[in-house]
This record gives structure tokens, C-alpha cells and sequence, in this order.
């Protein structure tokens, strides 16, 4: 009896360390080349989703209107910018007579408020979201978010 329990001892500790000498598998990451956004509740699921999935975020091209509230939702250590990289934002609207943009005001609020600090600061001192779109790109972004490697 002693020898078998020594035997699975030993057994254990050639599986642990085994197990500890493979590389890890690396999380799955998420790439976001050309999103140009749409419906907020549509990205707000998705990205819940995603932040509960513990994958990586890699912006490497155009994320711009719903696509950005990836930045509120997302934690911000799982999300890195490539030199590609440009975010556009805008306040939210709605069509209105002839064609015109109507702003919606609560929907606006609610896109903001998923924004983190850096961000929000960022639209704050270029004018404010409104019915054009502000881009964000460059070292401006690389001052808020990191690099990817």
C-alpha cells in the first residue's frame, strides 16, 4: 500500500511539472479592423459579452460611433491600439426633416457615460460630441491607450 502511495505521489508531481513546462495558451483576441458602428444596445450586448469572455481587444483600423463604447465596457488592460488605429466619435442622432441630423440628447448622455475619464476629457477639450465626426488616431491615442505589441 505505502509503494502505490508513493507511486501516485510521484505520479502527481512528474503531471505538475509537465503540465507547468507547456506554454500557456493565450487567451483569444478580438480585432477590430473596420467598424463603423451602429445601434447602441447591439454593441453594448456584444461587448459585455466579450468583456465576460476575458479576450483581448486589438484596434487596428477604424472604430468609430457605437463601436468606441468597446472603451467603457472592455477593461482598459485588455485593449491595445496599433499604429492603424483610429477612433471616431460622435453624439448620437436620429434623421430628421430634409434629411438634417437630430441629436439625440439622452442617448448622447448614454454613449458618454461608458467612455472612461481619459476619453471623455479628450472629446471635452475638442469641442464636445456633436453631429461630425472627431477623430482620434496617433500619438494622442497612444497617450491613452497602449501600443500593441
Amino acid at each position: 500500500m505505502a509503494l502505490f502511495a508513493r507511486s501516485a505521489i510521484v505520479t502527481f508531481w512528474l503531471i505538475a511539472i509537465l503540465v507547468g513546462a507547456f506554454p500557456r495558451i493565450a487567451a483569444a483576441v478580438v480585432r477590430i479592423t473596420d467598424d463603423r458602428g451602429g445601434n447602441i444596445g447591439v454593441y453594448w450586448s456584444r461587448y459585455m459579452a466579450l468583456r465576460d469572455s476575458g479576450e483581448q481587444v486589438v484596434i487596428d483600423g477604424t472604430c468609430s460611433s457605437a463601436c468606441t463604447i468597446v472603451l467603457g465596457i472592455v477593461p482598459y488592460d485588455r485593449i491595445c491600439v496599433t499604429p492603424n488605429a483610429v477612433l471616431g466619435f460622435h453624439a448620437a442622432w436620429r434623421p430628421g426633416v430634409l434629411g438634417f441630423k437630430v441629436i439625440n440628447g439622452p442617448a448622447t448622455r448614454t454613449l458618454l457615460s461608458f467612455y472612461p475619464d481619459p476619453i471623455r476629457q479628450w472629446i471635452a477639450r475638442n469641442g464636445g460630441l456633436g453631429t461630425d465626426m472627431m477623430l482620434l488616431s496617433g500619438p494622442e491615442l497612444f497617450a491613452i491607450y497602449r501600443q500593441c505589441r
